[in-house]
């Protein structure tokens, strides 16, 4: 009875676990969502000062293109970085 605490379960794994990196942002990403919180508070500054069309131009540049590209940026891979391998022709 006690053989069955050595049994492994189907469709389970035994080995080594491998260490995923649980954090993907690099400084790259950082400073693009730096840059995208100065549109944005560049936008609130002018819109203060009662612009009404460099004010929603700034914070919509801010809010929808700059923060998203922080966000989606991947860091380059060991096979990124190198050439890229040609086709074959």
């Amino acid at each position: 009875m006690g053989s069955q605490k050595n049994k492994v379960k189907p469709g389970t794994k035994r080995g080594p676990r491998q260490k995923k990196s649980s954090f993907v942002f690099t400084r790259k990403n950082y400073l693009t969502l730096l840059a995208g919180l100065v549109v944005i508070i560049a936008g609130f500054i002018t819109l203060r000062m009662g612009s009404i069309t460099l004010a929603p131009l700034l914070l919509v540049l801010g809010y929808c293109v700059i923060i998203p590209i922080g966000i989606l940026l991947r860091p380059k891979t060991s096979t990124q970085e190198g050439r890229q391998p040609s086709a074959d022709r």
